[in-house]
């Protein structure tokens, strides 16, 4: 994914933007100037200065504000019941559902970088992997929350997991609600190893450049021995190929597991086979907006432009524009087949998703998930635009999340007889649990960007001009580099 910049022409006056290689046009994933002792500087300085920014203490106080909602709403869940939420007959899922599903989403976006853009050797991914991989964590341990408070019983959620017991009780496995436990704590299980051994060099880093004793103890327990011999080079190679071997396929089989939750249900809306590779597609359209929600207002607070440059973020747009063209076509295929069927309950139904009660809905998501996106994103002008990306990236969000909101909700209000019909209305108890969620979110990531390297020095070391091979000699007039 090679993005250019201003057409090279050598009659001309030499390019002067120090981040455009003057041979290609193409922007640099890295700015020049780099070498080993500025990158390692300038990645720990931010985890090991004893001056944390004021602004990092003001988003830390707020985003724990938001997050005191989770604890609020979900204590006064246990003690009321489910009856507090806006759930009703025929409406029986709401906004638990929607959000869990959209927070799993999110959290694609980082184990496609962190796994199948290594796989297939894309080294632009090196300075985005780390802090994506900890948005995929963090966004699960947010999606976590809603299917366990939305059974009824929390208390019991235990049930689902099969254990041996007295009762001589097993889950029901033809549920899709325990695939969802298998799926997604397997999920979690792999992010969470494939994350922590990406930092063991690190660590091993931080643990020798740290002055204070407690620093210096926690990152060497943490560095596992970690003493950069070929040894363990070696195995560190071969354990994060095995790691993004078995995370590729987790990109395609969790949310395919989470689409199950509707598609296997005899319900107009749900019951089509579209909906494995339109999750997928959605989720990982999801995920890098988010990821440039993140990384937009880290590299300027840490100026950090040198490392995370317009390349990834035109990259990351580039990523958006074919998987929002699969979520284009999904729903294209909706209306399509709603036709097609010939089936009486799916033309209602999504006629009734297009101008029933809450059409406007369904339009929001028609605007904020291919309205705008797809006819912006083709222009290369607008995708190295920070502005424009940051502002896109919450576009798209909330165009995801409508679609969820979109699928669960039209979907489940009007029934195949008028006699059972609904509706749906939020209460301030879902609204005050989802916000909180977000602040949470932003309280664990702020944790991390303090004090765990965002940016893997190792990999970026490795992408320095130093680690090349140049064949060819001093006076030869193509050099040709080959990575060590």
């Amino acid at each position: 994914m090679a993005t250019k910049g201003p057409i090279y022409d050598p009659t001309r006056d030499p390019v002067v933007d120090p981040m455009i290689d003057p041979r290609t046009g193409e922007y640099a994933v890295i700015a020049p100037g780099h070498n080993f002792k500025s990158v390692t500087q300038k990645i720990a300085d931010i985890v090991l200065t004893s001056n944390t920014p004021l602004g990092w203490f003001f988003g830390l106080v707020v985003a724990g504000g938001i997050a005191t909602g989770v604890v609020i709403g979900i204590t006064w869940l246990f003690l009321k019941g489910v009856g507090i939420w806006g759930v009703t007959i025929p409406g029986a899922w709401g906004f638990a559902i929607i959000n869990f599903v959209w927070w799993i989403g999110i959290g694609h976006a980082g184990t496609l970088i962190s796994a199948i853009l290594l796989l297939f050797k894309q080294t632009w991914r090196n300075s985005i992997n780390r802090f994506a991989e900890a948005m995929t964590i963090f966004a699960v341990c947010c999606a976590g929350i809603f299917p366990l408070i939305h059974v009824g019983r929390p208390w019991l959620a235990y049930w689902l997991f099969p254990y041996p017991n007295t009762m001589n009780v097993w889950p029901q496995f033809r549920s899709p609600l325990a695939w969802d436990v298998f799926a997604v704590s397997t999920y979690a299980t792999i992010s969470i190893v494939f994350w922590y051994v990406g930092m063991i060099p690190d660590f091993g880093t931080l643990r020798d450049r740290a002055t204070m004793p407690f620093a210096k103890y926690m990152y060497g327990m943490l560095s596992l021995g970690w003493r950069g011999s070929t040894r363990h080079w070696i195995r560190y190679e071969s354990a994060s190929l095995l790691l993004a071997g078995l995370s590729t396929p987790l990109v395609l089989s969790v949310h395919t597991v989470i689409s199950f939750d509707f598609a296997v249900a005899a319900l107009a809306g749900w019951h089509t086979t579209i909906f494995p590779p339109y999750f997928v597609a959605g989720a990982i359209y999801s995920g890098f907006a988010m990821v440039i929600t993140l990384a937009i207002p880290i590299r300027k607070f840490y100026h950090l432009e040198d490392l995370v440059t317009l390349r990834h973020l035109d990259n990351m747009a580039k990523v958006m524009l074919g998987t929002g063209g699969i979520v284009a076509y999904g729903y294209a295929m909706e209306v399509f087949m709603s036709w097609y069927s010939a089936s009486h309950w799916e033309f209602f139904m999504m006629w009734n998703r297009m101008f029933g009660p809450m059409g406007w809905a369904y339009w929001i998501l028609i605007l904020t998930n291919i309205a705008i996106p797809l006819t912006t994103l083709w222009s290369r002008k607008l995708r190295v635009n920070v502005t424009y990306l940051f502002i896109l990236s919450f576009v798209v969000n909330i165009g995801m999340w409508f679609e969820r909101f979109v699928i669960v909700v039209t979907s489940l209000y009007r029934e195949y007889l008028p006699s059972s019909w609904g509706t749906y209305k939020a209460t301030f108890w879902d609204y005050i649990i989802f916000i909180g969620t977000w602040g949470m979110f932003t309280f664990l990531f702020l944790g991390f960007v303090r004090f765990l390297p965002m940016i893997p020095m190792s990999e970026i070391r490795m992408m320095l001009p130093q680690t090349k091979v140049r064949r060819g000699g001093a006076d030869a007039e193509t050099v040709v580099e080959e990575s060590l």
